[in-house]
């Protein structure tokens, strides 16, 4: 009898932890659809005849499927105690080499694999110097960031590349059951990340190396290969998210992702993800991309200054640290 009580003893303990957790972590998504319903009623009221029109709808949604797809990478890097600046950049560059002369005069099939070669290629760069040269994150992927700009521009020549592929546009700008394409791919996106993260053993081993990666190490874990694994897994999202752009405007251009990594960052650690690794939350950072796209989408609608949106936006990004600093002295034994 006692050994069973001892055995029931931890198994209870562990099962009242877990819906301790569950239910701050429904708390903190509730907290962030309050935001979201907030801001729509503010779009609504300030401009009724626009807001919720089937047009601005579809363009928020539409604006906001390539950062959610950057941001889908991004979580796994933040999960695993990585951060990735170079995302924007990464995305300029796929943009670019996918819409050479060379590079259209193949195809389309060409187009695309050349993009998911590259950004893939240059997530590894991030991984494999952090992993094994040892090199910061915040150090490798901020050269990465010049780096690849540097080389975007040196392609293009600065100059905007026109998407001259017919098939192109007849694909990925065409509605699917009445939705445009990029909001399926989007959506596919975001299914294949979240059941990644949350329903498999690479999902629970970015959480383990994010929590403590000597932990995870004896645990078995070779942490080095798995932190190269997802910083290409960031750069395979930004290759899709570079698709994207180049199908919603048609050209590749070096200007391409401008601050992709700043709205990234920022919608993953509103959603929940801590910044210091060991917990993400997709569902979260779904919920913080359609946050910022609605909240530039009402500043435009209101033509607003860009300037006030930036504070606006910092300020949301500074709340969110202080509230996960918060809740991790709160949760943290004394």
């Amino acid at each position: 009898m006692n050994e069973q009580t001892l055995d029931a003893t931890p198994a209870a303990t562990r099962s009242t932890l877990v819906s301790r957790w569950w239910a701050r972590a429904d708390i903190r998504l509730a907290a962030l659809m309050i935001v979201l319903i907030g801001l729509c009623v503010a779009g609504y009221i300030t401009r009724p005849d626009a807001f919720l029109t089937e047009g601005n709808i579809s363009t928020v949604l539409r604006l906001a499927a390539a950062i959610g797809v950057v941001s889908v990478g991004m979580t796994f890097v933040i999960s695993a105690g990585g951060i990735d600046l170079s995302v924007g950049s990464m995305v300029a560059l796929c943009s670019v080499w996918m819409t050479t002369w060379a590079t259209q005069s193949h195809g389309v099939g060409v187009m695309v694999v050349c993009a998911l070669l590259v950004g893939t290629g240059c997530g590894l760069v991030n991984g494999l110097l952090v992993a094994y040269g040892r090199v910061v994150p915040f150090i490798a992927t901020l050269a990465m960031m010049a780096s690849a700009r540097g080389l975007a521009e040196r392609i293009s020549g600065r100059q905007t590349q026109v998407v001259d592929a017919p098939a192109f546009g007849a694909i990925f700008q065409a509605d699917l059951l009445g939705v445009p394409v990029l909001i399926w791919i989007f959506a596919a996106v975001f299914a294949g990340g979240w059941t990644l993260l949350n329903r498999t053993t690479f999902g629970r081993r970015t959480l383990a190396v994010g929590g403590n990666a000597e932990a995870a190490r004896l645990a078995g874990i070779n942490v080095r290969r798995h932190t190269a694994l997802v910083y290409a897994l960031a750069g395979f999202c930004c290759a899709i998210a570079a698709i994207m752009v180049v199908a919603r405007t048609t050209s590749g251009a070096s200007t391409n992702g401008l601050y992709y990594e700043l709205d990234a960052i920022a919608a993953v650690v509103i959603g929940g993800t801590l910044l210091s690794g060991g917990r993400g939350s997709m569902t979260g950072t779904l919920i913080g991309v359609l946050i910022f796209t609605t909240l530039s989408n009402v500043f435009t609608l209101n033509n607003l200054e860009t300037d006030i949106q930036n504070i606006v936006k910092g300020a949301i990004i500074v709340l969110a640290v202080l509230l996960q600093a918060r809740t991790r002295r709160r949760s943290s034994p004394s």
